[in-house]
């Protein structure tokens, strides 16, 4: 926090003409807010550039229909009218390899194709690449009778480039497509979810977030500051040049007449115009301090805390989370800062060039300019090295799915960023790659990065517009340890070793020189792919040890990992059997619950993992009213004190629901989505039920034999039962003779009796 500057001594005391200084030019009509509100109705996105008459165009509506996309379309059409967001996802996995060119020319052939199998049948393999040579040919002959020159050149470049890398390995371009289409649809799958549950909510920020919106404002707000200190500056200059203009008028005269009254009046005007300079001198300086305090406050807080949620949904989305956005709105408060402090900087020169040529006792200028200027040259280094980020973390092509496991001399991409874009950075930012450099791992195993390592930024880079550069053409090598072998391996298996991929680049810009450095998420390097599971459980478990793991979920007393701990434990020691066999759905919210039940039969169900209680597991079932309306019923979710006397399949066969004059009945009749309940669990029931036995009978030791039922009570004006009347003590023969000489409502009383409770 900066101290208020200590007071001065004023050679002038401030005028009676104090509103003077407020007639400055408004500057209100000249200042405008960069933040732009994003529009996307109707919007037109050009994402491949294979020329201006042959270029794919999707288009982005606001008010499309899901549902529509599925009915009789391809998948390639779908992901064409995907939102701008999941496309971005889509170029990132399209590259040399399997060029997009392709994948739109001949997507129809392409998805009728068996890639999967093809992977790990050469000679089936063998077939399809001859297949698509074939199909790229007959694209040609059609593009050739167009007279599409720079569309036949690039179709031959792609024919000739498919046969030169895949002609001896037919099976890696099977595995590529496979791959793509593998993505797309894993894209497709995220982007028609209709709702999210508290996990994925807590893992994803809304685009439009409060704090968000926040920031966006602030920045609005600090740009607008700086224009009118512009505008400050600015009659700053033009008062200081009169008043020093009517000062030589003065000096010029002759000495006679310097006594008569329009001279001493000149002299009033200059003592006038003295005090509004050191007047307005002062409330610039003010302004730009106020200025300076807003930015580093937004910078140290708002705006960081950003950066970090997004790095965060980065890191989760990277082993299979949601996917990530953000990064665009980022851009535009990093830049807008970027160019405010800038402009701040420019001010501050100017105050220091005013001050040179006329300076006074007291002027605020020498006292202030140098602290401030200080502080804004702090804040641009600041807000530079927090905007060099790694937007595409690394992966292989190969395997866009198991980004950050990398293979010994084989190629990976990444992708880096710069958040402050200026057109005077365009080409002039050189971005060096390397591996290890800050990071010691417990082997001696050692890499260097083959290929172009060294690439400048550019905006044409990207299909978005950002100051961004993409390494595709990178290997990583193991060189070989001292005693000509390669390192020693030791007790820490090479799947287990974390090594960092650290990026270096310079900023000249105004003055200024700025080193920036930056790393990717820890990578693995294997040498065969057999060792790819085995590193990319590696990846997984330092990515979800390492995320924010200690945050609350949303209006929940719990985190997210003791969660997710509670349902392991209840899936171990409970519900193992069930959910081996596949019957738990498990991760489903509610809303998602409800869509996939709402047209099935009555009396289907499913089971999820509770939402708001640690270690539960619940069941949904289906119905519908005598008006035909649609209703869902949920029960209490069972946690492992529960299960602990009753089996989870013993419950769903036995479980009984009491409505208003009805007798009770089991109203699960079929797992979602159609399997019979008895289908589904009978194998793992505890015991066959039996007929029940009459209470004058004995069972073993002269008891009467008991048994736990499960049971809960719906109200006529309730679609929810009440919390399941917990697990009744209640003999089979007793409850024969309840349901022949008791009512429903008899029942339904004596189970509300505190007597009935646990």
């Amino acid at each position: 926090m900066q101290m208020p500057p200590r007071p001065w001594r004023q050679r002038l005391r401030p005028g009676d003409r104090e509103g003077h200084s407020d007639s400055g030019p408004d500057a209100d009509g000249t200042a405008r807010s960069q933040v732009q509100a994003d529009t996307r109705v109707d919007r037109w996105i050009q994402i491949s550039s294979i020329c201006k008459d042959s270029c794919i165009w999707f288009r982005e509506t606001s008010d499309r229909s899901l549902g529509a996309m599925h009915l009789g379309m391809s998948q390639w059409n779908q992901v064409q009218q995907l939102e701008i967001k999941f496309l971005e996802q889509v170029d990132q996995f399209y590259d040399d390899n399997f060029p997009m060119e392709i994948r739109h020319l001949l997507a129809q052939w392409i998805e009728n194709q068996d890639w999967e199998a093809a992977s790990n049948n050469e000679t089936m393999a063998t077939i399809l690449l001859q297949n698509l040579i074939i199909q790229l040919d007959e694209q040609l002959g059609r593009v050739s009778k167009e007279k599409n020159l720079l569309l036949i050149h690039n179709l031959k470049r792609i024919r000739k480039v498919l046969q030169g890398k895949f002609h001896g390995n037919p099976m890696h371009v099977a595995v590529v497509i496979s791959n793509c289409l593998r993505e797309e649809r894993r894209i497709l799958a995220a982007a028609n979810m209709p709702v999210q549950g508290p996990l994925e909510k807590s893992l994803q920020s809304s685009s439009v977030s409060e704090r968000q919106r926040n920031v966006e404002h602030k920045v609005a707000a600090i740009k607008n500051s700086v224009q009118m200190t512009e505008q400050d500056t600015k009659y700053l200059e033009d008062l200081q040049d009169e008043f020093d203009y009517r000062y030589k008028t003065i000096q010029t005269m002759d000495q006679g007449d310097k006594n008569n009254a329009l001279m001493n009046q000149e002299v009033l005007t200059l003592q006038e115009m003295l005090n509004s300079l050191d007047f307005k001198r002062k409330e610039a300086l003010n302004k730009m301090t106020q200025i300076v305090n807003e930015t580093d406050a937004l910078v140290s807080s708002a705006l960081t805390e950003e950066l970090r949620d997004w790095q965060r949904r980065q890191q989760i989305a990277c082993i299979g989370g949601p996917l990530h956005n953000g990064l665009d709105q980022l851009q535009n408060c990093f830049t807008l800062l970027a160019e405010s402090l800038f402009q701040l900087r420019r001010q501050l020169e100017k105050l220091e060039e005013q001050s040179t040529k006329m300076t006074y006792e007291g002027d605020p200028i020498p006292m202030q300019r140098a602290h401030l200027l200080e502080r804004v040259t702090f804040l641009i280094y600041s807000l530079f090295k927090n905007s060099f980020v790694v937007e595409r973390q690394p992966c292989m092509p190969t395997h866009p799915q198991r980004p950050m496991v990398l293979k010994t001399l084989i190629q990976f991409t990444v992708k880096l960023r710069l958040l402050i874009k200026l057109p005077e950075l365009n080409y002039q930012v050189k971005v060096k790659a390397s591996i290890d450099k800050n990071v010691s791992t417990l082997s001696n195993r050692r890499f260097v990065l083959c290929g172009t390592h060294v690439k400048a930024m550019s905006i044409e880079e990207s299909s978005n517009g950002s100051l961004s550069v993409e390494f595709r053409h990178l290997q990583p090598k193991e060189m070989k340890s001292g005693a000509g072998g390669k390192g020693n391996e030791g007790c820490h298996m090479v799947t287990e070793e974390l090594h960092s991929i650290t990026f270096e680049t310079q900023i000249c810009l105004y003055g200024l020189t700025i080193d920036l450095e930056t790393s990717s998420l820890p990578v693995v390097m294997i040498s065969n792919v057999s060792q790819l599971p085995n590193a990319w459980a590696s990846i997984i478990w330092y990515n979800v040890s390492t995320s924010d793991s200690q945050e609350h979920l949303p209006g929940k007393s719990f985190t997210f990992w003791t969660w997710l701990e509670a349902i392991l434990d209840l899936i171990k020691k409970h519900i193992l059997p069930l959910w081996i066999d596949g019957y738990v759905m498990g991760f489903v919210s509610k809303e998602k619950e409800r869509l996939l039940l709402k047209d099935k039969m009555p009396g289907t169900f499913l089971l999820r993992f509770s939402e708001s209680h640690l270690g539960g597991i619940t069941f949904t079932w289906v119905d519908h009213s005598e008006n035909g309306e649609v209703r869902f019923h949920s029960v209490e979710p069972y946690n492992k004190g529960r299960l602990s006397a009753l089996p989870f399949a013993d419950i769903l066969r036995d479980y009984k629901v009491i409505m208003a004059e009805n007798i009770p009945e089991n109203p699960l009749k079929y797992l979602y989505p159609d399997i019979p309940k008895d289908k589904a669990f009978g194998k793992h029931y505890s015991s066959q039920p039996c007929e029940v036995s009459r209470p004058t009978e004995r069972g073993d030791k002269g008891y009467v034999p008991s048994v736990f039922i499960p049971i809960s009570t719906i109200r006529s004006d309730s679609t929810e039962p009440h919390s399941p009347s917990d697990l009744l003590p209640m003999s089979p023969s007793v409850y024969a003779v309840l349901r022949e000489n008791l009512s429903p409502t008899t029942i339904e009383t004596a189970m509300k009796s505190p007597y009935s409770a646990e």
